[in-house]
């Protein structure tokens, strides 16, 4: 499964309707249809319906993300999402899958800081069938040993091929939380050490299975062209007999508050290229300040016409690959503990990492001389452009992903529909003290990348 994969994501925003001058401008908003409940055992169940097309999405999200997996077994949460794939109590080892496509349909799975997802984008009328495989799954797996160490292996494997084996592996979205953070939880090899990864057990299998994968600590939403009433009835069937389970008691994932910079050199010994990443810990999610953030990184990162991008790529030409954002492994709206914004790019090897970060210091400067409200309204617009581009792919996936997470981390899925308003809300002001206390040089972090591959070594 694919650690790295990114739900699309998408928001319905207002369109101001045309009008004339001598009148206020209506806004015409459409809404993402919600339906919102839980069983009696305690699974989140939103529905969202779409008739544009005979498909349907059906997303299973376990409030379980690597950021709390136990210690010292590292990437296991990654590691149980594998075992998700090797049998439940009427499909064998590989079924699922195999159900899915011979039925046209695609699936996939990934694991995140703060949850586990499942998903299936099938033909309408095959509803009832992943329903019925989801649940199966839910009830029970085959947690046999022979299918711990095929996916140990499997891993580990991966983690070679991502990570160890390859120019700028984990670099920076796995690196950096390890720099970056003090609390274990959020700057704990997420990947895992392969140590770690041969250290589970059955019972340690078991152990995770029975305590996070149950219905009280997972929401279900489906998205696309179905019978409301119709599913209500097959969700109560396939999954309403599930037992919940007794949840522990969440740990403390709070980051202090950083007052000193930080810089740091990675040695690689593949790279043939310096490379540097800078991040910020990011505000609360839900405040003023955190929208704001948003925004801010539409102004300095995002689209051609960023300010980072137009000074490091167009006027100094130290790179021509600047990227970033809130989130690397999702986006800001699908996380629920602490976050960084951060930004990355390779430069050649004569480039003077000072003068790259002279260079930054000075568009951080000119942010924090005053953000206007034009800035913040091209930000907007920018935003928008991103979404809508968003809305047309893949399915409703990106509905389905905003929905769970919204029902996982604030029990309240309706908040698709109330982003643009927040944004809105976003005056200079809040920008201006958001780039104080967050954009500041003591909230940075620094990592570069030392590049240790020779051109001989670079040219096989």
């Amino acid at each position: 499964m694919n650690l790295k994969l990114k739900p699309l994501i998408f928001i319905f925003l207002a369109v101001g309707a045309c009008a004339p001058p001598e009148e206020k401008e209506e806004v015409a908003e459409f809404r993402v249809p919600v339906e919102y409940y839980k069983l009696d055992n305690g699974l989140k169940v939103i529905l969202s319906e779409d008739k544009t097309a005979p498909t349907v999405v059906v997303a299973v999200y376990y409030n379980i993300g690597f950021r709390i997996e136990p210690r010292d077994r590292t990437g296991f949460a990654h590691l149980f999402e594998h075992m998700m794939f090797q049998g439940s109590g009427n499909l064998g080892k590989m079924e699922f899958i195999q159900l899915v496509q011979k039925n046209g349909g695609v699936l996939n799975g990934s694991t995140r800081f703060d949850f586990t997802n499942y998903f299936e984008i099938v033909p309408s009328h095959k509803l009832e069938t992943m329903l019925w495989a989801e649940a199966d799954r839910m009830k029970g797996l085959a947690i046999t040993q022979d299918n711990l160490t095929n996916q140990q292996g499997v891993v580990k494997n991966e983690v070679k091929v991502n990570v160890l084996n390859q120019p700028y592996g984990g670099f920076p979205w796995l690196d950096m939380p390890q720099y970056a953070n003090t609390n274990w939880f959020n700057a704990h090899n997420f990947y895992g050490d392969l140590e770690d990864l041969d250290a589970a057990t059955l019972e340690d299998v078991q152990k995770f299975f029975d305590t996070y994968y149950a219905p009280n600590n997972a929401a279900i939403s489906i998205v696309g062209d179905f019978d409301l009433e119709q599913t209500k009835q097959w969700i109560a069937q396939y999954f309403g007999g599930i037992p919940a389970a007794e949840l522990p008691e969440q740990p403390d994932i709070s980051e202090p508050r950083q007052e000193e910079e930080k810089e740091f050199t990675k040695d690689d010994p593949l790279a043939n290229k310096p490379a540097i990443a800078m991040a910020w810990h990011m505000p609360e999610r839900n405040t003023p300040e955190y929208y704001a953030m948003g925004l801010l990184d539409q102004m300095l990162v995002q689209g051609d016409n960023g300010l980072l991008p137009q000074k490091l790529e167009n006027e100094k030409g130290y790179t021509s690959n600047v990227s970033g954002g809130i989130n690397y492994l999702g986006n800001m709206f699908n996380y629920k503990g602490p976050m960084l914004w951060m930004f990355n790019l390779t430069y050649d090897n004569e480039t003077p990492t000072d003068s790259i970060i002279a260079a930054v210091d000075e568009v951080m400067t000119e942010v924090g001389a005053g953000v206007t409200q034009e800035m913040i309204d091209n930000a907007i617009v920018k935003i928008r452009s991103k979404l809508y581009d968003d809305l047309g792919g893949f399915f409703g996936l990106g509905r389905a992903d905003l929905l769970c997470s919204f029902a996982l981390f604030d029990d309240n899925p309706e908040r698709i529909n109330t982003l643009e308003s927040e944004f809105k809300k976003v005056t200079p002001e809040v920008v201006d003290k958001t780039v104080r206390e967050y954009l500041r040089k003591t909230n940075r972090t620094i990592l570069t990348v030392n590049p240790q591959a020779n051109s001989e070594n670079t040219a096989l």
